[in-house]
């Protein structure tokens, strides 16, 4: 599998998956990454087949017009999401690329459109889970609850080896691994649901 993760402007992570062999390829959240993509892309003979947005924020699908121009990609949302798309996807979901297999798994929580995708032992976040924390849920469509249920009930019976690889570097290092979130993040430390909404009222 060919894979890289870029960050050229801001704290934005974005991400290339591809097949070495077919050379399809799909990008994960371009944000404002959008040159170094396509440079990157044109550079090794990929060919960008799908243009993935973990959620709709602006920081994330910025670049969604760039990239699909320069490829002809297809824009993949969840479809709850406002984002203009071509494909819509919903959990369990499954995206092919070239030999690869992208699961979508629904993580509302930050927004009721929030995806995160496994693929092999990689699990892509966006701002669900971050290197030491979690998203925000007090912006609008946000819900601690549904959080809950995406973190505990979701990312956390994942198998410790799963890398972790977030939407931001907001943590002490680009990425992790679900043991040590699961170890280390003060976000996950068992708690009820209740304790869980409430812990999240904290500023």
């Amino acid at each position: 599998m060919f894979f890289k993760q870029i960050k050229h402007r801001d704290d934005n992570f974005s991400y290339i998956i591809g097949d070495e062999s077919t050379r399809d390829a799909a990008v994960v959240d371009p944000s404002f990454n959008a040159d170094a993509i396509i440079q990157f892309s044109r550079k090794n003979g990929l060919k960008i087949k799908y243009v993935i947005n973990t959620h709709h924020h602006w920081d994330h699908v910025a670049g969604n017009t760039e990239v699909k121009l320069v490829f002809n990609s297809k824009i993949v949302v969840h479809e709850l999401s406002e984002v203009e798309k071509d494909v819509g996807v919903v959990d369990g979901d499954r995206l092919k690329v070239g030999g690869i297999v992208m699961q979508v798994i629904h993580t509302p929580g930050h927004t009721p459109d929030s995806i995160c995708l496994l693929v092999d032992d990689r699990l892509f976040t966006g701002d669900t889970l971050f290197v030491g924390e979690c998203g925000r849920t007090d912006l609008p469509g946000g819900n601690s609850a549904e959080m809950y249920n995406s973190l505990f009930n979701k990312l956390t019976r994942l198998g410790d080896d799963v890398e972790v690889y977030p939407g931001h570097d907001y943590g002490s290092k680009p990425h992790s691994t679900m043991g040590e979130e699961k170890r280390t993040n003060y976000t996950l430390k068992k708690r009820s649901l209740e304790e869980f909404i409430e812990f999240m009222k904290t500023p």
